[in-house]
């Protein structure tokens, strides 16, 4: 059975403490369906430098609330023209399968007169333009899967705070982000409002699935607002510090994303190494600078030390050799 969640705030850092905290806490005998809005946010993912990714100027000057989320992927814009959706499920095989909880969005879109297709590695689209873009978290035979569904978002606000790189452009033969992403309402067979189309969506999903709301009590609520003082109100979960490096390497992988390596590099060695991109993985890469820390930087000695390490399970769909050759190339 599935329970359906809609949050009662749309503040961002409120939200993704509601997220970790269904996931972690609630019923594991059941699965969850969410819906919730941020107003005026961008959300980066687990393993994004901030820094890189927003225009921190227009940020500032336009008061955007920047929070970081648990799953990896890229930065997305959050505004109340925009839905989020999130199901929290088994995992049993430890794969990304990002086609498992589109589809009964394409499939609730399609009732409501909107033709989408699934693209790329995490992406949905309406005629070839991006609307939705989906990230996950797994853990412990669990996964979170979420997206974004901009329904009548401001495209101008989207890409002034957002600072997509020139390689991310170029590896879709577009020009602008504007030009590459769209909103659903003008796709609609009725000219209806966000709240009216989030009441479709959920009612959809209830007439699909054995679903039953959950309301939450005043214990989950005191526990969420721990979550956000805690942990997605702190500039250092949400920022950090910028990592320290003499080498910064860079690569776009298809089906992969981007990984970017920063090293600080003596006598040879590596002596600090931090990852940052939009890729998607369960480890923690930090457990990779500990491996590498003081380790030559040839190949010899980097497939020695990586020899018994599964790469993939830090960068989903990246092999070991792929791994050595960013690092030196």
């Amino acid at each position: 059975m599935m329970r359906y969640i809609f949050s009662p705030s749309n503040n961002c850092y409120w939200n993704l403490a509601l997220e970790q905290y269904v996931f972690d806490n609630l019923d594991k005998d059941y699965a969850y369906f969410m819906l919730w809005q941020n107003d005026n946010t961008i959300v980066v993912g687990k393993h994004q430098n901030t820094a890189a990714e927003i225009n921190a100027d227009f940020v500032k000057e336009n008061g955007i609330n920047v929070v970081r989320r648990l799953s990896g992927g890229g930065a997305v814009y959050h505004d109340l023209g925009n839905l989020n959706f999130t199901f929290i499920d088994d995992n049993p095989d430890d794969i990304f399968d990002f086609s498992r909880f589109c589809n009964p969005v394409v499939k609730a879109l399609a009732s409501l007169g909107v033709k989408v297709a699934i693209s790329g590695r995490n992406d949905m689209t309406i005629d070839g333009k991006k609307f939705s873009g989906n990230a996950m978290y797994k853990k412990k035979g669990r996964v979170m899967h979420h997206g974004t569904l901009m329904y009548d978002s401001n495209l101008d606000i989207l890409t002034k705070a957002l600072k997509v790189s020139k390689d991310k452009i170029e590896s879709k033969g577009i020009k602008s982000i504007k030009s590459r992403v769209t909103n659903v309402k003008p796709y609609m067979k009725e000219d209806i409002g966000i709240d009216k189309f989030i009441d479709s969506l959920r009612d959809y999903m209830f007439r699909e699935n054995d679903m039953v709301e959950y309301n939450l009590t005043d214990e989950d609520i005191a526990n969420v607002d721990k979550l956000y003082e805690d942990i997605y109100s702190k500039w250092e979960w949400n920022y950090g510090a910028s990592p320290k490096y003499t080498v910064l390497k860079e690569r776009r992988i298809e089906g992969f994303g981007k990984l970017e390596i920063y090293m600080d590099i003596k006598g040879g060695k590596i002596k600090d190494i931090s990852f940052y991109g939009d890729y998607f993985g369960n480890g923690d890469s930090k457990e990779l600078t500990e491996i590498l820390r003081d380790v030559n930087l040839e190949e010899k000695s980097l497939r020695e030390k990586l020899d018994s390490v599964d790469i993939n399970y830090y960068f989903n769909n990246l092999n070991l050799d792929e791994f050595i050759n960013l690092i030196l190339s």
